[in-house]
């Protein structure tokens, strides 16, 4: 089964189990946690906001840890792909690149990045939705995190 086409309009991934399920649940029990902890305060109810607490620090590292080490891939592929594809005189840019930058560029085709590396680079355009959104052809990416 092929792949529905991304573009800037379809490209953000949602996982409904991780972004709607577990983050519900774990809001639930914290609050069930807080409340149970104001009406009967003891150790045994402060350690019930302790364990939902750290579900609540333990889900949110988990999915920024992931897309740390995401981004860090994304870059180092794009600084691959700007290897091959940029002329010679942007190749010495790349390294002016911002992670966001480079983040955002991912979606563009081979044929479009020099053009849109030179306008990103010149113009100064750091905002992700801003250069995405300037990408004609786009280049899908459904291995994301």
């Amino acid at each position: 089964m092929a792949a529905e086409p991304q573009d800037f309009s379809n490209h953000p991934r949602m996982v409904p189990a991780f972004h709607g399920v577990l983050f519900t649940l774990i809001l639930v029990i914290l609050g069930y946690a807080v409340t149970m902890f104001v009406k009967r305060p003891a150790f045994g109810t402060a350690v019930g906001v302790m364990l939902a607490v750290s579900l609540v620090l333990i889900t949110w590292y988990a999915r920024v840890f992931a897309l740390t080490v995401q981004d860090r891939v994304i870059r180092l592929e794009e600084r691959l792909r700007m290897a091959a594809l940029l002329p010679p005189d942007l190749q010495g840019r790349v390294p002016d690149f911002s992670r966001a930058q480079l983040v955002a560029l991912r979606f563009a085709s081979d044929a479009e990045l020099p053009a849109l590396a030179k306008r990103v680079l010149d113009e100064k355009i750091t905002d992700q939705k801003e250069i995405k959104k300037l990408i004609k052809a786009w280049r899908a990416d459904h291995l994301r995190a």
